[in-house]
């Protein structure tokens, strides 16, 4: 077997790249060590392909290996290959060229889970529970390895046909989809949820993130706003600069937005509000959850280090981190971690040290010991390394065991799906519930489903058993033991009945965006959100949210 021409190049390049380390860093053996590591790696790619019993595929081998490696160091430096370049581009400008729909697996079959406002999927026809069948004629089945999302994607007016299977009609639906730009909204919602309070959704920091808060702030104070709820729960982050702008927004021209330090000291910089803001009096909530990141803690941040505003939630996530893009050879790319950022008072939010990781491999976030203390603008203490926490603390709900068996089978998705069909409109999404006879045709639905799970309680019985059976306990508490099982076994039955408006709730959200999409589900979660509901009580005890911002 020959070696291939470009792995004989790349095993010689990195031969001199040795040879050059060999002789210009034989003093330095940081240089050293770089150069024999590529060595061995560059010979040990040509033995791999020399001799291995079978065919190897020298990209995937590649970027297998350039994965690990990166993984080794934190999460968000990583390698993009030629052929991931259009996704990075949609991480960072949120647009791409496709019809805007979301399609994900579900037992084998290639769901439509969403389909996005304004785009040439919803102007088709395609509906949410749609199955993609084929796509230009293409069946879906007989290629296992394929990404229908990728399939969809492709030069803007071309046009790919879709057969789709729709529920309660026996014929597949054939369709036509003009392909165009499909631009991913930062904000995919925002609209008053009182004569007073406007509300603000604000999901992603791409590159229109900063000019699509301002439109919707200066739409809503036109329509009478005199206080704001920013929500950045479930946002990841994205670009710093949407974030400086964002903060921007907010106070004061000049004022210091980040800082962000890293080992170029040619790259540190303090970045500040260059514009005029677009208010700096009206009073404002920030809701956050512990996946509320990056960028979404710097607004957060910033909010809270110039007493501009109460955060209301959970804590940050807690990554301090930046990211700078390299440009690779052969339009390939390393997104890497180069600072970390400093917020106006001085902290890093960054909770998890990934410098000095345990004997497994693991991280752990940095212990309350090592934590200090800073001061907002107004004198309020606040400390470093753990995101940031909210002003006022909303206890995080966690799902039941049956709402998160019911959601993980789909069967909620499912019976929104049929209901969808059955019934031609409802309500707008505010005002839209289900009645107890929906709620009671429901669990009919769901008495010929499959679907089954453990309570915590179910869990913690049984590691009760096996710490008696393994203390030789027992046969002394074995009967207690039966008791408490029979008690605490859960019925289905009985739990549909005990977490009737958990379960309710759901089924509303799902449902009402089978009718108006993202802003459905959004406006069907307004009336049991709790962050919302304390954001609400807040603005309507303005002596205590100004106590907040003034107590030390």
């Amino acid at each position: 077997m020959r070696f291939p021409k470009r792995l004989t190049l790349l095993a010689s390049s990195a031969l001199v790249a040795g040879g050059i380390g060999f002789f210009s860093f034989k003093n330095d053996d940081r240089f050293f060590e770089i150069a024999r590591n590529l060595d061995i790696y560059a010979t040990l790619f040509k033995e791999l392909n020399l001799y291995y019993v079978d065919e190897i595929n020298p990209n995937r081998m590649v970027k297998t290996s350039i994965d690990a490696m990166l993984k080794a160091l934190d999460p968000y430096t990583n390698f993009f290959a030629e052929d991931e370049i259009e996704d990075y581009m949609t991480m960072t400008t949120g647009r791409y060229n496709g019809i805007g729909a979301l399609i994900g697996q579900r037992q084998g079959r290639n769901i439509v889970l969403m389909v996005y406002e304004g785009t040439p999927a919803e102007k088709s026809g395609l509906q949410i529970g749609d199955e993609v069948v084929k796509i230009d004629g293409v069946t879906l089945k007989n290629l296992k390895e394929a990404d229908p999302g990728k399939l969809l994607k492709g030069q803007n007016n071309t046009a790919v046909k879709l057969t789709v299977q729709r529920y309660g009609q026996k014929d597949p639906v054939e369709l036509s989809v003009t392909r165009d730009v499909v631009k991913m909204t930062n904000v995919p919602y925002y609209g008053m949820v009182s004569d007073e309070v406007g509300y603000i959704d604000l999901k992603d920091f791409t590159a229109t993130a900063a000019r699509e808060v301002r439109t919707a702030f200066q739409e809503l104070k036109g329509k009478g706003m005199k206080k704001l709820i920013l929500d950045v729960r479930e946002n990841p982050g994205g670009l710093l600069n949407m974030a400086i702008d964002i903060s921007n927004l907010f106070i004061p021209k000049d004022s210091e937005v980040v800082t962000t330090k890293g080992k170029v000291t040619e790259w540190n910089k303090t970045y500040t509000a260059t514009s005029p803001p677009v208010d700096l009096d009206m009073p404002i909530i920030v809701l956050t959850n512990n996946h509320s990141a990056s960028a979404a803690e710097i607004v957060s941040g910033v909010i809270q280090d110039y007493d501009r505003g109460v955060l209301v939630g959970q804590r940050t996530y807690g990554k301090g981190l930046v990211q700078t893009t390299r440009e690779l050879s052969f339009n390939t790319k390393l997104k890497i971690t180069t600072a970390k950022y400093y917020i106006p008072s001085g902290r890093c939010i960054q909770a998890i040290d990934y410098s000095h990781r345990n004997p497994d491999g693991s991280v752990g976030k940095i212990p309350d010991s090592l934590k200090t203390a800073f001061k907002t603008k107004a004198g309020r203490v606040v400390y470093d390394g753990g995101g940031v926490l909210p002003d006022v603390v909303v206890e995080a709900q966690t799902p039941t065991p049956i709402a998160l068996s019911l959601t993980n089978k789909g069967l909620i998705f499912d019976y929104a799906v049929k209901y969808r069909h059955e019934h031609p409109s409802i309500k707008p999404a505010k005002e839209f519930k289900l009645t107890d006879a929906d709620y009671q045709a429901f669990t009919k639905w769901l008495s010929d489903k499959e679907y089954d799970y453990t309570t915590q309680v179910e869990k913690d019985l049984g590691t009760l058993e096996a710490s008696a059976k393994k203390e030789k306990y027992f046969d002394q508490i074995q009967d207690q033991l039966k008791s408490l099982k029979t008690k605490m076994s859960h019925s289905k039955d009985a739990d549909l009945n005990t977490f009737k408006p958990e379960l309710k709730t759901l089924l509303e959200q799902e449902i009402a965006g089978h009718y108006y999409l993202q802003k459905g589900i959004k406006e069907a979660s307004f009336a049991t959100d709790p962050e919302m509901k304390a954001a609400l009580d807040l603005f309507k005890d303005m002596g205590r949210y100004s106590t907040i911002l003034k107590s030390k």
